[in-house]
């Protein structure tokens, strides 16, 4: 199916989503479009808040003009793609287009922090996509385990960088840095790892 099509369908997905009971989010992805429930709790939230504050306090010195921005959808119509991040690191003025979606080109960065029901979209699927994308950094944080990946130098449908991390480690993304101290995990009273 051409992107245009899936587009047109992705759209008709979402306007139906709006009237449906819960979280539902839409995207494109190898497959073609895809409409599933999202269950993302409160430490999800918690988690994509803190990023977001931190990457904001930074971006006017290392991107001046950009914002750290909860899941607008990155759009590549070369490739057929269509993703909704937890977060992007893109241009203020972005949101202010017209439009469904932020083209690719235009985002720094994505940060992803795994669903407890479908970690597979975020380290397989979004994996894939968001270098394919040309999108420089990908940040992925698990509250399953307590641990974050950092990749970087996207090449094809890889990235050729990816450093390792855990709860409570200062984590150096892209030009930036998270402090993850007060990240939690789920099921978990606090931030410990065990």
């Amino acid at each position: 199916m051409e992107y245009a099509k899936m587009r047109a369908v992705a759209e008709e997905l979402a306007e139906y989503a709006d009237r449906l009971d819960g979280s539902w989010r839409v995207e494109i992805g190898a497959a073609g479009p895809v409409l599933a429930m999202t269950h993302r709790p409160n430490r999800y939230h918690g988690t994509i808040h803190r990023i977001r504050e931190q990457l904001d306090e930074q971006l006017p010195s290392t991107d001046p003009g950009h914002i750290c921005a909860n899941g607008p959808w990155i759009d590549h119509a070369a490739i057929g793609r269509m993703r909704l991040p937890g977060a992007a690191v893109i241009p203020e003025a972005c949101l202010d287009e017209e439009g469904l979606a932020v083209d690719a080109t235009q985002v720094r960065a994505a940060i992803e922090v795994v669903s407890p029901l479908d970690p597979d979209n975020d380290y397989r699927d979004k994996l894939a996509d968001y270098p394919a994308m040309g999108i420089p950094h990908y940040l992925i944080v698990d509250p399953r385990t307590g641990t974050i990946e950092v990749h970087s130098e996207p090449c094809g449908d890889r990235y050729r960088s990816k450093e390792s991390y855990i709860y409570g480690d200062k984590v150096p993304f892209g030009p930036w840095t998270v402090e993850t101290r007060d990240f939690r995990r789920y099921g978990k009273a606090g931030n410990d790892a065990g």
